[in-house]
């Protein structure tokens, strides 16, 4: 039985009570040699990078401008400077309003006249965060007048003394 039939086929077919065919090819297909696109290390068939894989899920999954967002957030030195971002840091931003709270109403009033330089600088380096004004705002104290459960009334004199 070696008409050019491996063993391994010859001996399956013989246990299961089968004749092989004699008009059957059981060679090895020829690799076509002309298709480069499968061969290995030929041009065009280098993995993409990480960074190239990641920039795709993004746009794909509409994660840009909140990645944006959150990279003016964590680099925020680098956008104010080093002095500046130790009295200063970015607190909200909603509807293309950036808020950043200072130390003091001296740093607040400062930043105030620079507020066109870092709202440049912020544009021209995280455009898709969709920043369009900067408020400064010196140190908060809690209050108790404003807000979605605020009533009318004295507010917390009223329960300590």
């Amino acid at each position: 039985m070696s008409d050019g039939i491996p063993e391994t086929i010859a001996t399956y077919l013989r246990l299961r009570g089968l004749e092989p065919s004699r008009r059957a090819k059981w060679q090895k297909k020829k690799r076509d040699r002309d298709d480069d696109d499968k061969q290995p290390f030929m041009p065009g068939r280098d993995p993409g990078s990480l960074g190239d894989a990641l920039d795709v899920l993004t746009r794909a999954n509409g994660w840009e401008k909140q990645l944006s967002r959150e990279d003016l957030v964590r680099q925020w030195e680098e956008v104010a400077g080093a002095e500046t971002a130790q009295h200063s840091s970015p607190v909200s931003l909603t509807d293309g309003m950036l808020t950043i709270q200072c130390d003091s109403t001296a740093w607040a009033k400062n930043l105030s006249y620079m507020r066109a330089q870092i709202l440049t600088q912020i544009v021209t380096t995280y455009p898709e965060a969709g920043v369009s004004s900067v408020r400064f705002v010196g140190p908060d104290v809690p209050t108790w007048k404003w807000g979605p459960r605020s009533i009318p009334g004295r507010g917390p004199r009223d329960t300590y003394g």
